[in-house]
């Protein structure tokens, strides 16, 4: 705690025999101890006042996890698909009243191809097509690549 060697003590134990006395010193030693005693025991109160707040706040927070996690699996427990699929049926293919307007949905919804307008036919147009080029043999590719063989001079 303090950081006090052995010799620093025996310093501090011959200056305290000096300046109290030998008669004086052994009252003075108990009632040192006692005080440090109070003082340890406050300490180490205080420390599981401290753990004790400690494991209560933990408590609390995994009370209302525990309570997010029933309320959400009670809301599992309660879905009904067929339910709430009627239900977007129903305002899919709800009439809007006259004077009334309707906003769109907030999900965009896919579009099957069935449910998807005709396209506008458009006029027929003929456009020519290039002609293929002609097929290429191997002996034109090789003779291609290949640069033309010279004859050696006949002369000598």
């Amino acid at each position: 705690m303090f950081d006090i060697g052995w010799g620093e003590l025996v310093v501090i134990g011959i200056v305290a025999l000096i300046a109290i006395g030998p008669k004086e010193l052994p009252t003075v030693l108990r009632t040192l101890g006692q005080y440090m005693g109070k003082i340890r025991r406050m300490a180490s109160e205080f420390q599981g006042q401290f753990q004790e707040a400690m494991r209560e706040a933990e408590m609390a927070d995994l009370k209302k996890s525990a309570e997010d996690l029933k309320s959400s699996v009670s809301d599992l427990a309660n879905f009904d698909p067929m339910a709430s699929t009627q239900k977007e049926i129903e305002r899919a293919f709800e009439m809007p009243e006259p004077g009334k307007t309707t906003e769109a949905p907030a999900e965009p919804q896919s579009a099957t191809s069935a449910e998807l307008p005709a396209p506008a036919e458009q006029p027929e147009v003929n456009v020519p097509l290039p002609e293929p080029p002609s097929p290429v043999s191997e002996k034109d590719f090789a003779s291609a690549e290949a640069p033309p063989k010279q004859q050696a001079g006949g002369g000598g």
